[in-house]
């Protein structure tokens, strides 16, 4: 819960409108039937930002969905390649493992980063969405 208020705080702070479907207590819950609720935005051309302890399990559940790539990032670095070589449509991050002065840098760095575009990529991508 805490890594989540301070994603949302960052969030809206900068502007951005936020949608929360997650959870509202500190409670272990079924995190795949959280991802499961932001699919449908994501598919429709929305990103989403999904938390659980190691952001693994998240990255998981919302990539068994064709379009959805969910990539789990710990740092900015990690962040802005996902967005330029991957394009990918949910940040996943891990409320158990990641360093709290690292949070706002990676949202930030994953928000701003545009997709390259560039041919190996986007052939790549296409290759993931024919997987399904």
């Amino acid at each position: 819960m805490e890594l989540k208020g301070r994603v949302i705080t960052c969030l809206v702070n900068q502007g951005y409108r936020v949608t929360d479907h997650g959870t509202d207590t500190g409670e272990s819950v079924d995190f795949p039937l959280f991802a499961q609720k932001v699919v449908p935005h994501v598919l429709q051309g929305e990103r989403a930002i999904l938390i659980c302890g190691t952001g693994l399990g998240m990255a998981m559940a919302a990539n068994r969905h064709c379009g959805v790539r969910a990539a789990d990032c710990w740092n900015g670095e990690v962040a802005t390649l996902s967005r330029q070589h991957n394009d990918s449509n949910v940040l996943c991050l891990g409320a158990r493992v990641m360093e709290p002065a690292l949070i706002e840098s990676t949202v930030n760095a994953w928000l701003t980063t545009p997709f390259s575009g560039e041919e190996r990529h986007q052939r790549r991508i296409k290759q993931l969405d024919e997987l399904n």
